[in-house]
């Protein structure tokens, strides 16, 4: 077990819940891992649009991904003895996911939700800091960004008319 707020690439590959909760690496990039974690999201929704999974499908794909999750951050969190250290990014990915199954696939879109998503998941409003500040461990963690995830789709869907 580490106490270590900054995590490495030894324990990124130490533990397959590391792994995952460190976004495959992007949650070691300083500064701002978890914006990082956030753009990691979008190869992968890229590739899984190839695939054909996309706004519902990917939406309800994020439900599993949500799931583990939980216990991949708690399992993360636990080892660096920080529940919700910065570095941990799998929450910002299976948000992302859902932002980006309620917009079109193109550029203009997937930057506006990036945009969205990090506005609300950094500024963290009502109701999401309470959330953030009452709710722990790997629920806790995946909790809020879902939640600023729902707000920034709402924006968006308001935006989309006007976005080219």
């Amino acid at each position: 077990m580490t106490t270590s707020l900054k995590p490495d690439v030894r324990f990124l590959l130490r533990h397959p819940a590391h792994f995952l909760a460190l976004g495959f690496g992007s949650g070691l990039i300083t500064p701002a891992p978890g914006t990082w974690g956030s753009i990691a999201a979008l190869p992968l929704a890229a590739g899984l649009h190839l695939a054909g999974v996309q706004g519902v499908m990917l939406a309800w794909l994020a439900l599993p991904m949500f799931v583990l999750g939980v216990w991949v951050c708690g399992v993360t969190g636990r080892a660096l003895g920080v529940a919700d250290s910065g570095h941990i990014v799998w929450d910002e990915i299976v948000a992302m996911l859902l932002v980006l199954a309620a917009v079109p696939a193109t550029p203009v879109a997937w930057l506006a939700a990036l945009l969205a998503f990090r506005v609300f998941d950094i500024v963290k409003p009502w109701p999401i800091r309470w959330l953030d500040a009452r709710v722990h461990g790997g629920f806790g963690v995946m909790l809020d960004d879902v939640v600023a995830a729902l707000f920034a789709v709402l924006v968006l869907w308001s935006a989309l008319p006007y976005l080219p």
